[in-house]
């Protein structure tokens, strides 16, 4: 009995990765960033009712016995040697650590950048959300009754920045200073120390996982930037924005899929009306057993059906 081959299992190839080019990537950060900014502006909010957000945060936390930033604040105005550089820590980390890390992914980690970059979009969006619903006065702008003192401006003449924000000198009218709820800094900084944690193998690395948003937190409180519960927010940000990466990279990959898919189909049908089937100047002879193209020799004016004379050599008589 003549054997037959069992046809080889059908394995579906995986899905193309798109392999991302930092010219694309560089452009989408800078628009993140770039709504961030604007959004911190654009949601400045009435004043009395970012001091009255301000206040209840203070009284929940008296409920719940919650009293960090009092003796941390006290800490950073008494001893120069920890308030100055925890200064420095707030009006620069944040904008160097966060960066510096991105592209370590993307250079050294591809195929784990999307999805931390992603999660972290997200969630600053979501902080987006929290300064436009929830205006709330940082403690370093209460009424002095309230014992608080705005260390950017007692020390501001060690740094870069202004005595009216974290700011350079100048350009403190340019930022929200009622954008407290959630705190990006302790949020952002939690990116950085689970990033590290889980990427990054060496016992350094892991320690400035731990060491870096501890001390942000640290530092948001005792500089009368922030409160605890808003270190706590800025905690919650970035898990909620965890939780929603994976379903916002799905969202983005479909709008990609259907943005390609109309791509294709108008250039495809501009593609068909304008080329050509057959050329004008190849024929292929009628009877051959094997497809080929000759050039026709046919005169001016001759046709393919002409008599021998008129088609030139080789021409099949045609039938009588």
């Amino acid at each position: 009995m003549p054997q037959t081959e069992a046809p080889a299992p059908r394995t579906e190839a995986p899905p193309p990765t798109r392999r991302l080019r930092w010219w694309t990537e560089l452009p989408l950060i800078l628009l993140v960033y770039g709504c961030y900014s604007a959004g911190r502006l654009l949601a400045r909010g009435d004043v009395s009712t970012a001091v009255d957000h301000g206040l209840a945060i203070l009284r929940i936390e008296k409920l719940l016995y919650l009293n960090a930033e009092h003796p941390l604040n006290r800490l950073f105005t008494r001893e120069p040697w920890l308030g100055i550089p925890a200064d420095f820590w707030y009006a620069s980390l944040h904008y160097l650590v966060t960066p510096v890390i991105l592209v370590w992914l993307f250079r050294a980690r591809t195929t784990l950048y999307r999805a931390a970059r992603t999660w972290l979009m997200t969630s600053t969006f979501i902080g987006l959300i929290g300064f436009t619903l929830l205006p709330t006065c940082p403690p370093r702008l209460l009424s002095p009754e309230h014992g608080f003192v705005d260390t950017m401006a007692y020390y501001s003449s060690y740094g870069w920045w202004g005595g009216e924000a974290s700011a350079p000198r100048g350009l403190g009218g340019m930022t929200n200073q009622y954008a407290a709820m959630p705190s990006l800094h302790v949020g952002w900084a939690l990116w950085c120390g689970v990033v590290l944690w889980r990427h990054c193998g060496t016992r350094t690395a892991k320690v400035a996982a731990v060491v870096y948003p501890l001390v942000t937190t640290l530092v948001v409180m005792g500089t009368a930037n922030h409160y605890f519960l808003d270190a706590v927010a800025g905690a919650a940000v970035m898990g909620v924005g965890l939780l929603l990466a994976p379903h916002v990279m799905r969202g983005m990959d479909r709008a990609g899929a259907v943005l390609a898919a109309r791509v294709t189909a108008v250039t495809g049908r501009s593609g068909v009306a304008g080329s050509p089937i057959v050329s004008s100047r190849c024929q292929t002879s009628a009877g051959e057993r094997i497809p080929r193209q000759r050039e026709a020799r046919f005169g001016p004016g001759a046709e393919p059906g002409a008599v021998p004379e008129q088609a030139g050599d080789g021409a099949p008589a045609p039938a009588r």
